[in-house]
């Protein structure tokens, strides 16, 4: 029998009188799949009353012939088509009530999406025969057919060569978290060629990895991958969501960031890459949004979900099942309460690792995962089923800790082995070393210099108490999420006009400070302090107890203008403009990575102050005078310096002492007894300094500085 992915529509009729019966198969796996001689398919709803498959032409056009699924098994519709290969491309219609005050939006006048599509075919477009409910009326269905239109799904069945790929598995101690956007990272990069800039096979390119080998990260923290849609206001006003936080398809890679050189399936490319980034050492992590899905609200389209099973896919308030719980902001929220629901994130994430190879992920608004009828519970069904997982135990499990719901801020309460976003650490050095070069002298609020202490040392008033590591606090003063490094410390307002909103959309509240210009200026002196800031900012981070993050481009100079909500500016705004990187600001973020590595100057446990049968403290804070810091000196405002003494560093093999100065004038630092050597001073472009000498002297500790020193025998090279 011819393939049906090759018949045409004038052989339709007779395929379908020739088509063999179709067999009642498997509940499983889920979505459809191939076995050498037909394909399965077993698709997932609960108040679905018939399911049917519908076949398309290559072009996707044209229906070929439909069926009905012919078996049901605990909620699962399921059936076998002999002869069915690999490319065969189809859509999904489902029977059932139209009652969306019982919660239910069946409509089979709207083809809809597997969504266990590994390879989903077409460009969507924003029309009103994707809406089941009339969009004048919306209680009212609108039957017109969008089967035209619609998305499908492809059958795929492939093997890739990962020749010999292993996992790099690197310890959280040695790793350092590097976030980009594929196709920003690499399209202004002329040293990677035209046609693979801004794609996976840009990301992968030797021109980029050698960067990220330069600067020493030990992994990409790629924002969103999966395939999504960009939201109806946004193309309406020639926008897109550019960081891709709308996922349609769970399983399949977004097509718009491959650049089919070498003819590479999307999926194909996408392993290619992460093949290339494990040979550089480097681990591929994945933001991932399994909080909501792009159909937005109640006024939403039936793209897949809805039209699948509404009542089963999202959370639906109880007194209300014709709206939408809305703990993403985005319209709705999946219900991973619902067994079937779960089961689909764990199967994609299994996907991502098992066939795909990633090192793991990073959840978008991550308490929804865990979110129970009484609230967000760490020990929910998803972080239990994870714990228990032989694929997904192993891989680096990374939450934003907050979302939009009731008791949504959760940062410090995931299981222990979570990481966690943290944005105490955040704030706290922001206050620490802008606030303080803004505030020029006046006084601080009390608990600046405590909490930049705290933050420093792992954020443990959250951490320990819950027996969870240091390293469990993901560290980061700058996210794709807000203003660039530069943009922080260049304007007093955001600047998001260009998002069509009227300035209102972004963060307001982001200790952020212009240096003395809004915006770009040819003064030398605030220039400077922008450039002391920034490396502070970034030493900081680097150096901090927990497990550091960067964002793309910081290390470079990188700025979108003071627009700090950049989602949807698809241009040179927001894609790293290698033509202006600060190359002095690149060595320097390279030299205190390898300071980290080398030194590890706190270790993944945490320090109890408290001096050894020597006198040897494990880590003691001090003040410029070289007396101990303790009790309210920690609050008094007219201090910026402080000193951390860490006795027992987590690499180095002799005790090391960091020193801040978060004021705009040198401060005097009396340094402990000893031989010193410094190994790092952020008040110098590059970092670098050729002071060494005797203990109990005073040391001119410059302004707005972090600075590195270590004592003789410590084995630091750099």
């Amino acid at each position: 029998m011819e393939s049906l992915k090759s018949q045409t529509p004038a052989k339709a009729a007779a395929a379908r009188s020739a088509l063999p019966d179709v067999q009642p198969g498997q509940p499983w796996p889920l979505g459809s799949s191939f076995d050498g001689k037909g394909v399965n398919f077993a698709i997932f709803s609960a108040h679905a009353q018939a399911m049917e498959v519908c076949v398309f032409d290559p072009s996707g056009q044209h229906e070929i012939t439909r069926f009905r699924l012919p078996a049901h098994t605990a909620d699962v519709w399921h059936g076998y088509l002999p002869g069915a290969q690999p490319g065969l491309m189809y859509g999904l219609r489902a029977h059932g009530a139209w009652r969306p005050d019982r919660g239910h939006r069946f409509d089979a006048s709207k083809l809809l999406l597997d969504p266990y599509a590994r390879d989903i075919v077409g460009q969507f477009e924003w029309r009103d025969e994707h809406f089941a409910g009339d969009r004048l009326h919306p209680r009212h269905m609108d039957t017109r057919d969008n089967a035209a239109l619609a998305l499908k799904a492809r059958v795929t069945f492939d093997h890739f060569d990962w020749g010999g790929d292993q996992a790099p598995r690197i310890p959280l101690a040695d790793s350092v978290f590097y976030e980009c956007h594929v196709k920003g990272f690499s399209k202004l990069n002329e040293e990677v060629p035209p046609t693979l800039r801004g794609t996976y096979a840009g990301l992968a390119h030797p021109a980029s990895i050698s960067h990220l080998q330069r600067l020493g990260v030990t992994a990409v923290s790629l924002l969103p991958v999966h395939y999504a849609v960009s939201e109806e206001r946004l193309v309406g006003m020639g926008l897109i969501n550019y960081w891709g936080y709308n996922t349609l398809g769970f399983f399949s890679v977004d097509p718009r960031l491959a650049s089919g050189a070498g003819g590479l399936s999307p999926r194909d490319e996408f392993r290619s890459m992460v093949k290339a980034l494990h040979a550089a050492g480097l681990e591929v992590l994945l933001d991932v949004v399994y909080n909501h899905t792009a159909e937005s609200g109640e006024d939403g389209p039936n793209i897949s979900f809805r039209g699948l099973d509404n009542a089963s896919y999202y959370r639906l308030p109880p007194d209300a099942l014709d709206y939408y719980d809305n703990y993403s902001g985005c319209g709705n929220t999946l219900d991973i309460r619902q067994p079937r629901v779960l089961q689909m994130v764990m199967d994609s994430l299994r996907y991502w690792v098992g066939e795909m190879h990633v090192d793991g992920f990073r959840f978008d608004l991550a308490p929804v995962l865990g979110r129970t009828d009484q609230g967000f519970d760490r020990n929910s069904a998803f972080f239990t089923a994870v714990a228990q997982d032989p694929v997904l135990s192993r891989v680096k499990m990374i939450a934003e800790p907050w979302d939009l719901g009731p008791g949504g801020y959760q940062t410090g309460g995931f299981p222990r082995g979570w990481l966690e976003w943290n944005d105490h650490f955040r704030d706290g050095m922001r206050g620490f070393w802008v606030q303080t070069a803004a505030a020029n002298g006046a006084p601080l609020p009390d608990n600046t210099r405590a909490d930049m202490a705290q933050r420093l040392c792992g954020s443990s008033d959250m951490y320990q108490p819950r027996n969870r590591a240091p390293a469990e606090s993901v560290n980061y003063v700058v996210s794709h999420d807000g203003f660039t490094l530069r943009d922080l410390v260049s304007y007093n307002q955001r600047h998001n006009e260009a998002n069509g909103e009227d300035n209102r959309d972004g963060h307001s509240h982001n200790l952020n400070f212009n240096c003395g210009a809004e915006g770009p200026t040819d003064d030398p002196q605030i220039n400077a302090l922008r450039g002391r800031l920034q490396r502070a900012l970034l030493a900081t981070t680097l150096l901090a107890q927990g497990t550091p993050l960067i964002c793309a481009g910081d290390e470079l100079g990188h700025t979108q203008g003071g627009n700090n909500n950049p989602y949807c500016q698809d241009n040179p705004s927001t894609w790293i403009d290698w033509a202006a990187a600060d190359d002095d600001l690149v060595a320097f973020t390279a030299r205190v990575i390898a300071l980290r590595r080398q030194a590890l100057p706190f270790a993944n446990h945490w320090y109890s102050g408290v001096a050894d049968a020597l006198g040897l403290h494990d880590l003691a804070w001090l003040r410029g005078s070289g007396i101990t810091l303790e009790g309210d000196s920690w609050r008094d405002p007219k201090y910026r310096a402080l000193g951390c003494l860490i006795g027992k560093p987590g690499r180095a093999k002799a005790p090391l002492l960091l020193l801040v100065n978060g004021g705009n004038t040198t401060d005097p630092f009396l340094l402990p007894a000893g031989v010193w050597r410094c190994v790092l001073d952020s008040s110098h472009p590059q970092g670098l300094s050729t002071w060494q000498g005797q203990g109990e002297v005073v040391f001119p500790l410059p302004a707005n500085s972090l600075v590195l020193l270590a004592a003789a025998g410590s084995g630091i090279s750099i």
